[in-house]
């Protein structure tokens, strides 16, 4: 099928209002730093465990210059790490917190015409998922304007009723209650519902 892409309501709403983590460039050096810091290494120590001069470890902590692949190799062995540890931002040491609980039937609701989306967990800002309990109106595919697509991945729960989960690689599979699926979210889907009520389903998208 050559349907047009098309996004879900509800997660280009979140996308729009700017409820996303957003994300910053990682600094090499201050990484390094950092890491040779943890292990309370002297740059003389973290220089010797990885095989490099001291002036050179020197210069790339301060941004004074860009390592070769090797020099990256040498510094991920030195410190017990893999090359793309180096890049990857660390999480906060610290904890948040975090919470929000949804009562049964207190979600922010975002009615569609093939769907009634319930979103939950709505107070909290800034959130890597999204989860979202959804009524499936849709009975058949021409009901939908297009395939949904979006970036990320997804995770799909039947709570109540059957469905049919349609996407574009594969054979449209038939879910029941307690049945689950988890799939790449920019490959065209939907869901439509095979019985005599309206299925009612829990999804989890992510938004990185």
């Amino acid at each position: 099928m050559t349907e047009p892409d098309k996004e879900p309501s509800l997660i280009r709403l979140h996308r729009e209002s700017g409820d996303t983590i957003p994300v910053e460039p990682l600094n090499l050096g201050s990484r390094v730093r950092d890491l040779r810091k943890a292990r309370n290494w002297t740059l003389e120590q973290a220089a010797g465990q990885a095989g490099l001069a001291r002036s050179t470890l020197s210069k790339i902590e301060n941004g004074q210059m860009s390592p070769t692949y090797e020099a990256l190799k040498k510094l991920a062995d030195g410190l017990e790490i893999t090359i793309p540890q180096l890049f990857t931002p660390p999480r906060k040491a610290q904890v948040n917190g975090r919470m929000a609980i949804t009562r049964s039937d207190a979600g922010e609701a975002h009615p569609t015409a093939t769907y009634e989306h319930e979103l939950l967990a709505a107070t909290l800002t800034k959130k890597t998922m999204l989860p979202y309990r959804a009524r499936v109106r849709a009975r058949n595919f021409e009901e939908f304007d297009g395939w949904v697509r979006h970036d990320g991945e997804e995770f799909l729960y039947v709570l109540t009723g059957a469905i049919r989960l349609i996407t574009e690689f594969y054979e449209p599979v038939e879910m029941r209650r307690g049945d689950s699926a988890y799939y790449d979210a920019s490959m065209g889907h939907n869901v439509i519902s095979i019985s005599e009520d309206d299925a009612s389903i829990l999804w989890v998208t992510s938004l990185a």
